[in-house]
């Protein structure tokens, strides 16, 4: 299945790129008729949090200040950056959308949203202070108890799976385990 975003030119050299299975492989590549460079598209990791604050149960969730989805609502979340653990990238997404404190927790979710190339890691984390300071990519940050989620501008499919799972976790009692998903 191609993607949108394909390679025109090789970052090594600048040449235009072909389009074809290189030997030894079972996947259409941009290989590089210049330098003979193969150049790999993989997903992008997605990394962010599910914070809780305990006292009463209600999630933190941050307005977008940007596009794509500018207005609507998601955890705070972002794609993971070199050098970085998916944890820290998750703490550090937190930090920078929310200006929240936080105590990571397992990871919680995973998604692959196979159409766009994604991967989704949302960690459990327990919210520290109910003081928060979003950072220019938030309009706001706030704790919402369930039937105060504004379902309806959830920004992202990932975001919405994983506050129904959470709260159907929670309302029945079982343990917070790692949950996998697809989406299409």
């Amino acid at each position: 299945m191609p993607f949108p975003i394909r390679f025109k030119h090789c970052p090594n050299c600048g040449a235009a790129v072909d389009y074809r299975i290189p030997a030894d492989d079972n996947r259409e590549r941009a290989v590089c008729p210049a330098c003979a460079s193969i150049h790999y598209q993989n997903p992008l990791n997605v990394v962010g949090t599910l914070p809780v604050w305990e006292a009463d149960g209600r999630v933190l969730l941050c307005r977008r200040a940007i596009e794509p989805r500018h207005g609507l609502w998601t955890l705070p979340a972002g794609f993971m950056e070199l050098g970085e653990t998916t944890a820290e990238g998750a703490l550090r997404e937190t930090q920078e959308e929310a200006g929240a404190q936080i105590e990571m927790l397992p990871l919680y979710s995973m998604l692959n949203v196979v159409k766009v190339g994604q991967v989704h890691l949302f960690y459990r984390a327990r919210l520290l202070s109910t003081h928060f300071e979003p950072g220019p990519e938030s309009l706001e940050a706030r704790l919402f108890a369930e039937d105060e989620v504004p379902w309806d501008d959830i920004a992202f499919r990932t975001t919405r799976e994983t506050l129904h799972r959470f709260f159907d976790d929670r309302r029945a009692g079982r343990p917070f385990e790692l949950f996998s998903m697809d989406l299409q």
